[in-house]
């Protein structure tokens, strides 16, 4: 039933009024949300970087069939792509050694398709391949969607930190969460990974 809230003295009222505000600005609902955010942000970047890499088979078949002989540079991007699968991130432990291992793998095979595609301008009938150009601009694609996928982790992460450290909401973490700050995403060596990669003719 409904009490008569004109019998509260003042006191009562000013401790239902702080509770409630507390409740609804302390961090119990936004933390957790902030913390769902970044799970799916960072699902979203795993699953582009997946739709990429398996595009990746196709293109070096394809290539393959106008410079079979150029091995070496075709097992380099089929051991990157390996590599690169093979590397997993669990977003329910998130540590940065496991971010920079995945950032590694990823970023060695995209140097690596840089390579492919400079060996590639030396066949002009594979530049002309119909299945070619349509790997590449599927490629291309998938570049770009990785690129807005980790802005917005990116976002995600930075919001979830501030839940967690920033007060009030800090002070709900160390009482009911426990969270700890996640490491942001970063590039290792990433003036080397947006060098276009040289190929001596």
């Amino acid at each position: 039933f409904l009490f008569n809230t004109a019998t509260l003295p003042v006191a009562k009222w000013i401790q239902l009024l702080l509770i409630s505000l507390l409740l609804s600005a302390c961090g119990v609902q936004s933390i957790p949300q902030s913390k769902n955010k970044v799970d799916a942000a960072l699902a979203e970047v795993t699953n582009q970087y997946k739709r990429r890499s398996e595009l990746i088979p196709k293109l070096v078949n394809t290539v393959k069939g106008y410079a079979s002989h150029e091995k070496e540079t075709l097992n380099a991007v089929v051991n990157a792509r390996a590599k690169a699968t093979s590397v997993n991130i669990d977003a329910s432990k998130l540590k940065p050694e496991d971010l920079a291992k995945f950032n590694q793998a990823q970023s060695g095979l995209s140097q690596s398709l840089g390579k492919l595609l400079l060996v590639a301008e030396r066949y002009p009938n594979l530049k002309a391949d119909a299945s070619f150009q349509t790997l590449m601009a599927q490629i291309e694609g998938a570049d770009n969607r990785i690129t807005v996928a980790i802005q917005r982790l990116i976002v995600a992460i930075n919001e979830f930190n501030n839940q967690v450290t920033v007060p009030p909401t800090s002070w709900t973490n160390s009482l009911f969460y426990n969270h700890e700050k996640l490491p942001q995403w970063t590039v290792e060596n990433k003036e080397e990974v947006e060098k276009n990669p040289s190929v001596e003719f």
